[in-house]
């Protein structure tokens, strides 16, 4: 592990300490160079399905892109950091335990929708109107609709 101060190359582990789901390892170095302090990350490396797009084009499952995306229709919203990171690595276990080398976007995009759905009206709003590509305002609001329909359906029991 290189040093980030002085970048030599020796360095001793002074702590490390388990994460909260046991999958990432959090070690404290030394440099002995420089005999300043950094930490690094240790995590299994996770072997995830190819995803296929609607275009039939193939690119590697992408954590930071699911996040990414989710951060956008959060925005402003009460959804927090950590029920995000908690969905995604939830997904990304799903998909791994599913040992298929291939998924679809869509199926990807369903779970993530679907989730949006249950946390917050706008953010699914505002995701939908990506991931389903609206093509007109009529669609949108239908999309709407069916929200309201759905929400005064559970009001009413």
């Amino acid at each position: 592990m290189i040093c980030p101060y002085c970048g030599k190359i020796g360095n001793k582990v002074i702590d490390s300490r388990l994460s909260k789901d046991a999958r990432t390892i959090r070690r404290r170095r030394e440099c002995i160079g420089c005999g300043r302090r950094f930490t690094t990350y240790e995590k299994l490396e996770d072997i995830l399905p190819m995803v296929v797009k609607k275009d039939g084009r193939r690119e590697p499952f992408s954590r930071e892109k699911i996040i990414s995306g989710i951060r956008k229709a959060c925005q402003k919203r009460p959804v927090s950091v950590a029920r995000i990171e908690e969905f995604v690595d939830s997904l990304e276990t799903y998909f791994q335990e599913l040992g298929k080398k291939e998924i679809s976007s869509t199926e990807v995009g369903e779970r993530v929708i679907n989730k949006l759905r249950e946390w917050d009206e706008v953010a699914y709003v505002r995701f939908a109107s990506v991931y389903r590509q609206f093509k007109d305002i009529s669609e949108f609001m239908s999309e709407l609709e069916q929200i309201l329909k759905t929400k005064q359906e559970k009001a009413n029991g």
